[in-house]
């Protein structure tokens, strides 16, 4: 099992009256897309939120809460949520609230075009 199908499940059900909701599989794991800007995802057991930046310090001294690290590269304004941190629901829609709240301010991706590779 590369990610949690119940944690997914929970997050189908919160995210089902969103617009612009896409699932794209990536880091081994889920995404959840709105609006073509990642949100909130699944690596393993744990939840990805995209948050707000200026908000990220006060947010990873919450229980359950930890700076999602890259490659070993901390990735401000991106939290991973353990099952301390969400488990119960109030905990779990505050955690997805915050994520798409960010959302709907967040610049989308922009992709790099592909090289050819000789």
């Amino acid at each position: 099992m590369a990610y949690n199908e119940n944690l997914a499940d929970r997050i189908r059900e919160k995210m089902a009256e969103v617009p612009g909701v896409e699932e794209k599989h990536m880091f081994g794991g889920i995404a959840f897309m709105v609006n073509n800007k990642m949100c909130v995802g699944i690596i393993k057991d744990e939840m990805m939120c995209r948050i707000d930046p200026t908000i990220h310090d006060e947010c990873v001294e919450k229980e359950g809460c930890r700076t999602m690290d890259f490659n070993k590269k901390p990735m401000k304004g991106f939290v991973m949520i353990d099952e301390t941190g969400m488990r119960n629901r109030e905990a779990f829609d505050f955690w997805i609230s915050l994520a798409l709240e960010f959302n709907s301010m967040a610049k989308e991706t922009v992709k790099k075009p592909k090289t050819k590779r000789k």
